[in-house]
């Protein structure tokens, strides 16, 4: 299953993509008389649990419901997660890059419900950030309350996976010894253009992940080469606070970003990132001068 989020004028509607195009859950939903969260905010507080009664929606007959993918811009895939987890330097090569020592616990940082983007939004940049760089990433979004879970049993609590770009201002970033003021400015995490369900998205320990800047392909890695894999994320956050449903975990980022480079072009209004990971579709998201 393929769960997005579209604007229907100030609000923000769910959507399930299908073959035929999108079904308008409430619609859906209100003309079907199934008893199924409506909104993203009802659907992802639900998490794992409301599966079922979607399926069950998605096996009648919503073509009436049905709209195509372009007819309306997308939001952010998971709208309003009470938790942004980040993981920084999960990947050796990253690390190696960024001149950093690889890190012997995961990293985890905080990004707010600001940053979040959809696939197609443009991304606000100020005149005097002069170093704004991409991070392709794997998303993880939380189907279950999980608190202690053992790696063993992580993944059980997923609901689904999607594409994420941490965008980072760097020199806001090492501007202090924690990286937040880099990390959170408004629409800095696109994630989307949906979400896939676990049962459908595959192993998320083998899932290739790349970007592309302006056409050029940056960064071509694999999940397989993560430090700390999807599960041993969960399992350690879990043991130092309670993960809720529509909570989501950036995984972190591969080799090939602008830091890492000899010569550093960064990005600028104009510059565009499209992100794709394995069965998650693509993320595409443009630079622009923020008003002022």
């Amino acid at each position: 299953m393929k769960l997005l989020t579209y604007r229907l004028g100030e609000s923000l509607m769910l959507g399930v993509l299908t073959d035929e195009g999108v079904v308008d859950v409430a619609a859906a939903a209100n003309g079907l008389g199934v008893d199924v969260p409506t909104t993203p905010d009802a659907f992802y507080r639900a998490g794992s649990s409301a599966l079922e009664s979607m399926d069950a929606l998605l096996a009648m007959n919503t073509t009436p419901y049905i709209h195509p993918l372009d007819k309306y811009p997308l939001g952010p895939a998971v709208p309003n997660s009470q938790k942004i987890i980040c993981v920084g330097l999960n990947y050796r090569s990253h690390a190696d890059e960024s001149s950093m020592d690889a890190p012997e616990n995961p990293i985890l940082f905080s990004k707010f419900t600001n940053a979040l983007a959809g696939s197609g939004e443009e991304i606000p940049m100020k005149t005097d950030w002069a170093t704004v760089d991409y991070e392709a990433e794997l998303v993880v979004v939380m189907g279950r309350e999980a608190r202690n879970v053992s790696e063993d049993d992580a993944l059980d609590y997923v609901l689904g996976y999607c594409n994420g770009n941490d965008i980072s201002e760097r020199d806001l970033q090492f501007l202090t010894g924690q990286w937040l003021l880099g990390k959170t400015p408004d629409k800095f995490l696109p994630i989307g253009p949906y979400v896939v369900t676990a049962s459908e998205a595959g192993d998320p320990t083998n899932m290739t992940i790349q970007g592309w800047f302006n056409g050029e392909l940056r960064q071509n890695s694999n999940t397989q080469h993560m430090i700390f894999s999807v599960a041993q994320i969960i399992s350690f956050a879990s043991r130092h606070m309670t993960l809720q449903p529509g909570d989501i975990i950036s995984t972190g980022t591969p080799e090939g970003v602008i830091l890492g480079m000899d010569e550093k072009n960064y990005m600028k209004p104009g510059d565009e990132y499209v992100v794709e990971i394995s069965g998650l579709g693509r993320l595409s998201n443009k630079m622009t001068a923020a008003p002022v």
